[in-house]
């Protein structure tokens, strides 16, 4: 299959229909392309009713304060391509956080986004998109560290999120050493 394809199997998946008692709405954004692949783990609940990748307050924090772009450049279709584990957004568990991500979708799907997008950098976001595609790798060896994919550097990063208020402040290093260094490649990349 042919990107074009392949993203059109994606938006139109309903795999996990029974699974999530809701209909599913598989979010993507981006073009074959698109200079940055960003694979985090799943859309939020935001996400799945307005279908917009990260504008939820993970998201602001990303793009704002973590990248330090725009709506205007993450957006663009040129620059990134948003992807996840799970496409779609798995549900609330029984204390009102979010499901983990089934990884079904991320076995059938996201090889093929791998292969497929001819982008420069990858940027990871969180542990356990993290732990699918570096299973034998400890979570912050893998922050703090040269990463690649198919050759290609690749990122990795603490989910955003705030409830994620611990590792940060275990982490100091993270906004004070690595995130300059993001953000510039981001910046090189975007050029």
């Amino acid at each position: 299959m042919n990107f074009n394809e392949v993203k059109e199997k994606i938006l139109l998946c309903q795999d996990c229909k029974d699974k999530f008692g809701f209909t599913p709405v598989p979010i993507i954004h981006g073009n074959q392309y698109s200079k940055i692949m960003q694979i985090s783990q799943a859309p939020s609940n935001n996400v799945h009713i307005t279908k917009r990748p990260f504008n939820d307050p993970s998201g602001a924090k990303l793009k704002y304060k973590w990248y330090q772009i725009s709506d205007e450049v993450f957006y663009n279709e040129d620059n990134f391509y948003i992807t996840a584990l799970s496409h779609c957004f798995p549900g609330k568990n029984t204390k009102g956080g979010d499901n983990p991500p089934p990884l079904a979708s991320a076995k059938k799907w996201l090889k093929q986004e791998l292969d497929l997008v001819q982008n420069k950098l990858y940027i990871i976001i969180g542990a356990k998109a993290a732990k699918f595609l570096y299973p034998d790798r400890d979570f912050v060896e893998l922050v703090f560290s040269s990463n690649s994919i198919n050759d290609k550097p690749a990122i990795v990063l603490p989910h955003p999120s705030p409830l994620n208020i611990k590792w940060f402040k275990d982490h100091p290093n993270f906004e004070e050493k690595r995130l300059p260094e993001v953000r510039e490649l981001i910046s090189n990349v975007l050029k």
